[in-house]
């Protein structure tokens, strides 16, 4: 009995790590969305944005892959597509919602304690 109620905690473990690290990952269409509520994009803009998004995941998929589990040349081959993706932002946005975006990214990182964050962070001044 205590060997199924081990495997069942187990189970359960394994299952909650999942659904975390799954859940920090959003898809394009999320991040786009969570943007056009937080700077009140346009249609238009929502469209750009998500695929610059888009562009950029896939981007991130084939350096994880290329990387092969080397943390340091992960992070290394990250920042250029970062500096990129945030540069693709700055030219669909207005000035004003570039402003609050990167006040919005610099309080995650704040939040995070500097560990790096997701697509489009600005670098750090």
């Amino acid at each position: 009995m205590k060997k199924i109620l081990l495997m069942c905690t187990f189970v359960l473990g394994i299952s909650a790590v999942s659904f975390a690290q799954g859940r920090m990952q959003r898809s394009p269409e999320e991040q786009a969305k969570q943007l056009k509520e937080e700077l009140k994009l346009s249609d238009e803009q929502t469209t750009k944005v998500t695929a610059v998004f888009t562009a950029q995941a896939k981007t991130r998929d084939s350096i994880r892959t290329a990387s092969n589990g080397d943390r340091q040349a992960m992070m290394q081959a990250m920042r250029p597509l970062m500096e990129s993706t945030t540069a693709k932002l700055k030219a669909i946005l207005t000035p004003e919602q570039y402003t609050t975006y990167e006040k919005a990214m610099a309080e995650r990182r704040q939040r995070m304690g500097g560990q790096g964050g997701g697509g489009g962070t600005p670098p750090q001044k």
